[in-house]
């Protein structure tokens, strides 16, 4: 099965990790992220532009409390090469993940037996608020539009570790992987995707996808070990 192409990654986080508001300023597409991160307050290009359409999106963003913030998609370079002589620089490049639901679904996950949950629990709050996951990101799982649920993982009875599921059409995305730090090694992530591949299998999607900022070492070396393949790229500028 091929992976999915990806112009429909990038549509699949618009849709699973949603953006408070968004408007249509020149060329872009401008983010209202209300403090939920890069992902939610980056500008896109959607239209041709010129190097003075560039000022147009920054202040459009400085309106909105927002440090200017652009994401630079695969076949971007132009956007690329003029942000960066207007002196923005890159930040956090990102890798996009992907393997078919089937090869990570245990079949352990049943709707009878649901561990999974939405709305999130204490102790899921808890265990992302050590990660630095706080309510504004809380705010985007909440503004997802079709199925969405909190993944857990569990050992000897207590959550160890956690996830945040969405569909988008064929595509499940998991976003917000968190172990809490007093109980890593104990497999934790693993279980996160296991139970987040099976969750998706049972809502007929075909793929399991996830974003990681390429400095974050040890999880992109988990996703490559779990066989997760490398399917595509970002990443943003800014000043």
């Amino acid at each position: 099965m091929n992976p999915p192409p990806i112009s429909e990654l990038y549509e699949t986080v618009d849709a699973t990790w949603p953006a408070a508001a968004l408007s249509r300023v020149g060329p872009w597409i401008i983010r209202d992220g209300r403090g939920g991160g890069k992902r939610v307050s980056a500008a896109t290009l959607e239209s041709n532009f010129s190097p003075a359409d560039i000022a147009v999106g920054q202040a459009r963003m400085a309106a909105l409390g927002q440090t200017p913030l652009f994401m630079i998609r695969e076949g971007e370079d132009r956007l690329d090469r003029a942000l960066d002589g207007c002196g923005y620089s890159i930040i956090d490049p990102v890798s996009f993940y992907a393997c078919p639901v089937a090869a990570l679904a245990t079949g352990h996950f049943t709707l009878g037996s649901e561990i999974t949950q939405w709305p999130p629990s204490d102790i899921a709050k808890e265990i992302w608020a050590e990660g630095g996951i706080g309510a504004e990101r809380l705010d985007v799982m909440s503004r997802v539009k079709g199925p969405r649920s909190v993944i857990v993982a569990q050992s000897g009875g207590e959550t160890v570790g956690v996830g945040f599921a969405a569909v988008a059409g064929r595509i499940a995305m998991i976003h917000a992987i968190e172990v809490s730090p007093k109980l890593r090694r104990r497999r934790a992530g693993t279980a996160v995707l296991h139970s987040a591949a099976d969750w998706a299998k049972n809502r007929g999607c075909d793929y399991l996808t996830l974003a990681v900022t390429d400095a974050n070492r040890p999880a992109n070396a988990l996703y490559s070990k779990l066989g997760m393949s490398l399917v595509g790229s970002y990443h943003y500028r800014t000043k």
